[in-house]
């Protein structure tokens, strides 16, 4: 996975992989300043499953079985009738409802740019410096090998 979204992302996929990557507490938050959750129905409940991880062999390569993870997933629709999805990684079931109704919110175009600017926005910024940190981190601890050719005697 790459640190910048590959441009044949749709608007959707960018803020469905920024609220897969949030934490609960950050959603809830999202939702006490809106006021608390919009009046839905569950159309699946959350629900726990594994999905088998793969690898590449040097990034690029052949693909390898790396083990399983575990995905929680969940569907809503709004009163409003929008449906919102959900898939995180982990065994957090309100996470995942959460995300499902920001989701189905986000769909909305009436308020899809305020949402947009001042939810998802503002997580998306803390997501990658988060990542950024982690670069600069492993980066401080790259070894550079290098071969000394030594003189005759």
């Amino acid at each position: 996975m790459t640190a910048v979204s590959p441009p044949d992302r749709t608007p959707r996929q960018r803020w469905m992989a920024v609220l897969a990557r949030a934490t609960q507490a950050e959603l809830e938050a999202i939702f006490h300043r809106l006021g608390g959750e919009p009046p839905h129905q569950m159309l699946k409940a959350p629900e726990c499953a594994t999905l088998m991880v793969e690898g590449r062999t040097g990034g690029s390569g052949q693909r390898f079985n790396l083990g399983e993870a575990t995905l929680t997933r969940c569907v809503v629709r709004l009163d409003e009738g929008q449906v919102g999805f959900s898939y995180a990684l982990g065994r957090d079931k309100r996470k995942a409802r959460l995300a499902a109704l920001l989701d189905a919110l986000l769909q909305a175009p009436e308020r899809q740019e305020v949402l947009l600017n001042e939810t998802v926005a503002p997580l998306a910024a803390r997501q990658e410096a988060a990542r950024a940190e982690d670069r600069r981190q492993a980066a401080a601890t790259k070894v550079d090998f290098f071969t000394l050719v030594r003189g005759d005697g």
